[in-house]
């Protein structure tokens, strides 16, 4: 990577921040919030509020409510958070979806539609926005479109994660469990204090064996012969994190420092086959696979066997400072760097088929100031301007089996070799014979006469994108009556899109020997060495209206009016020179745009805290990703889409030591008519990864006896039907399923000591958590299980 002009980027957005900057003002410690116990101080809006004052629809919770709950993960937060959903395939590949919406394209020319922010930095690109949840203050999940709050990226929503600060005062904790499949983990944290000055320091390590065999390699299996790399388990874990952070009290004012470190190296992902058993198993999602991999993993792929090496380096710099009594200047300034290599079986099988590789890395600046306005009366806002700054590629290395892979592969150029394999074997499938046995490792000795038993082939791709994107936003509150509120804000955006691509993608021996010389097995268009780069540049006016009003004391109504936007694709992987400018323009995808309609309650009754929304949501240019036959992600402009949906949240205090909560997600979301001239098999398909109706329950209790805390905290998440795809099949779908989770425990020393137990999955459910992927693209689907029961025990000690 050429960062001689990014490193230009990042220093122009350091000077905007700190030619902004003004002069220090007097000391005072803002760090403390007058709180109810039960009520969450967010900031959504830039500024400290009650979560039931805020006119949008919020989830949020706090560390402790995390800690209960035993929440660490970002899928297991979804789970208690109505229209969110968070799918882990591994820490590459998460997705996230927020009323239907998914961004998990791990594309660099795709922009996403949920933001994930870290610290008030924008960190949404898919192979960059994984962390794990460690020493928090809070998570915020915002819904609907949320551009002016929350930049480019919030086409429908946002997730805030907000890191605990350093306080002034020496304290630390240390947390440490062991489960089953081996799990074991350990998270500490230290802070230090002087008169003005606080540091923190927290870290975790994680580790858990694969929860799917993987019996790859071992004496006896097809594989051990076919590719011979002994292989670990699957669906593993192997991580571990390091955050550093130090706190300046500046008069009234903060400054923070935040510098995090992150790194996996987790086993491979079980991309199991539905159709193909391993060695003398069968084709459950749920029991032992072998995924054999490449026999030449390490020198074609970067990795010698199937596995995730990720490494993530965040900086964050935050300033507040009070201008005066009503004006506050901030400033947030963030860079993050990821590199990834993820090796992974894609047919799922113990054949040298589909073995791939996913090499990524990418850059990320962003620099953002504002002055925030705050008489205390009738008038409240801020305006000020952002640039963010991103570069990054995906390359794609391929590795296989030529005899294998014609022999497979479900495309019609390969029909006549295919039937010279079967006819060869006495009519058997070219693939895998009627009795399980895989023929295809006979296909290339019979197609080269027996010349070779293997002829290894190897191909890559690359896609690029380097984005500059620069906005100013203004939003302004007014109180014209007494109790009614009205908001109204908007962004205006600009940004220069450029797509790369690279390829290198060789012909086939095989082909070449029977006339076709050039053929390469993919597909894909190779570049013969140069780097394809097309460039763009866009804009657009994003808008929201808030209106509230406070019924009561304690309850208010709440609508809002608001548009979201996906930025265009330029889907790059051909040649743009040779092309028109007509033709150029029709690589381009066109923007997503979405206009979100909201209503809502929210407030307290007594004992109670309760939140209902309903919304609407009309889409245009509906954007849909799907991996073509050559392994890529191709973008589509599915045309219009349309969902209506509810989303309800309730916690009680039923008595001094019981907490009750429920929550319940409904969403109605298709794909409604093409556009024109478009792809129509999109029409009437649910949106992938939705569940129409989602919910969750369960209780807290803690009950003191003398000096010991008794706690307990089980918990139900249910999800409705669920497809993974567009178009729908049913190859490609979850039935619904309900999960129960359990934690509880006694505490002592006022809390300081604690011994917990902990399961996941308490009743052992079978369930997935993705189905098709880069083997449905060749006509064979493969399934990844969600984790069975994990269990285990945890010590915990605070100072």
């Amino acid at each position: 990577m050429n960062r001689a002009p990014f490193l230009a980027k990042v220093l122009a957005s350091t000077t905007l921040a700190l030619s902004a900057a003004p002069a220090f003002a007097q000391a005072a410690d803002p760090t403390q919030l007058a709180q109810a116990d039960d009520v969450i101080i967010i900031t959504a809006q830039k500024r400290e509020e009650a979560l039931t004052d805020v006119p949008l629809t919020v989830s949020a919770l706090s560390a402790e409510q995390l800690e209960r709950i035993g929440i660490d993960e970002f899928d297991e937060l979804s789970a208690y958070i109505p229209g969110l959903i968070v799918q882990e395939q591994s820490a590459n590949n998460p997705g996230f979806v927020i009323r239907g919406i998914t961004s998990d394209s791990g594309s660099a020319q795709i922009a996403p539609r949920v933001t994930i922010y870290y610290n008030g930095v924008d960190v949404s690109r898919s192979r960059g926005s994984y962390f794990k949840f460690f020493d928090l203050d809070r998570v915020e999940v915002v819904k609907g479109p949320q551009a002016t709050l929350f930049g480019t990226a919030a086409t429908i929503g946002a997730i805030s994660v907000i890191t605990a600060r350093p306080e002034l005062d020496n304290s630390a904790y240390v947390t440490a469990s062991y489960g089953n499949f081996d799990a074991q983990e350990v998270e500490g944290m230290v802070n230090i204090a002087g008169d003005d000055i606080a540091l923190r320091l927290a870290g975790y390590y994680e580790y858990r064996d694969g929860y799917i065999e993987n019996i790859a390699g071992e004496s006896g299996t097809a594989s051990a012969a076919i590719v011979g790399i002994d292989q670990r388990d699957l669906n593993g874990i192997d991580q571990f994190g390091l955050r550093g952070s130090a706190r300046l009290f500046a008069g009234d004012g903060t400054i923070d420092v935040v510098v995090t470190y992150e790194e996996q190296n987790n086993p491979g992902t079980a991309f199991k086959s539905g159709s193909i058993a391993p060695t003398g198993g069968d084709t459950s999602p749920f029991t032992f696979a072998e995924l054999g991999g490449s026999p030449f993993s390490e020198s074609v792929l970067g990795i010698d066997e199937l596995k995730l090496e990720r490494h993530i380096i965040d900086a964050n710099v935050t300033v507040e400072l009070p201008i005066t009594d009503y004006l506050t200047f901030t400033t947030i300034n963030g860079f993050r760097s990821f590199d990834s290599v993820e090796t992974f079986d894609a047919d799922g099988t113990a054949l040298f088929y589909l073995e791939f590789a996913e090499d990524a890395e990418g850059e990320q600046v962003s620099s953002e100031v504002r002055l925030a306005y705050d008489d205390g009366g009738i008038l409240r806002g801020f305006f000020g301007a952002n640039m963010f700054f991103e570069r990054g590629t995906q390359a794609v290395p391929f590795s296989t089996d030529e005899g294998t892979y014609i022999a497979c592969a479900p495309f019609a150029p390969f029909a006549p070799l295919q039937g010279a394999i079967s006819g060869a074997l006495g009519g058997a499938d070219p693939c895998v014979a009627a009795d399980g046995s895989l023929s295809a490792t006979n296909a290339t000795a019979i197609l080269t006469g027996g010349a070779a038993s293997v002829l290894p082939y190897e191909s890559v791709f690359q896609n690029g994108g380097d984005f500059s994107t620069y906005s100013v936003f203004a939003d302004l509150t007014v109180e014209p009556i007494e109790r009614l509120e009205l908001t109204a804000g908007l962004r205006y955006l600009y940004e220069d899109r450029t797509s790369t691509y690279f390829a290198d993608q060789p012909g086939s021996v095989i082909f070449a020997s029977v006339g076709a010389p050039g053929v390469s097995l993919l597909g894909a268009t190779d570049t013969n060495g140069e780097l394809f780069a097309l460039t763009r540049d866009f804009d657009a006016w994003l808008p929201r209206f808030n209106a509230l009003y406070e019924v009561t004391d304690g309850i208010n109504v709440y609508g809002t009016v608001s548009k979201g936007r996906r930025s265009p694709v330029i889907d790059l992987s051909t040649d743009p020179r040779g092309l028109t400018a007509a033709q150029q323009d029709e690589l381009i995808v066109d923007e997503e745009t979405v206009w979100n309609y909201e209503a809502g309650i929210k407030g307290t009754v007594g004992a109670v805290t309760a939140t209902l929304g309903v919304f609407y949501q009309d889409y245009d240019n509906f954007q849909v990703s799907l991996i073509n036959d050559q392994g890529m992600v191709e973008s589509f402009n599915a045309g219009t889409a349309q969902n209506i949906g509810a989303e309800l949240e309730v916690n009680a205090r039923v008595a001094p030591w019981l907490s009750v909560f429920a929550t319940y997600g409904y969403i109605d979301a298709a794909i409604g008519e093409p556009a024109d001239g478009g792809a129509t098999q999109f029409r009437d398909s649910r949106f992938r990864l939705t569940p129409e109706h989602s919910a969750s329950a369960g209780f807290d209790l803690r009950y003191d006896i003398a000096d010991t805390t008794v706690f307990l905290t089980p918990s139900v998440v249910y999800n409705s039907e669920i497809f993974f795809e567009v178009p729908n099949s049913p190859l490609t779908r979850e039935d619904g399923y309900a999960l129960v989770n359990l934690r509880g425990g006694v505490a002592f020393s006022d809390g300081r000591y604690a011994i917990t137990g902990f399961a996941q999955n308490l009743l052992d459910e079978d369930y997935l958590i993705d189905a098709g992927n880069t083997g449905g693209s060749f006509g064979r689907p493969t399934y990844i299980a969600g984790p069975p029961r994990l269990y285990g025990i945890e010590i915990s000690a605070r100072f």
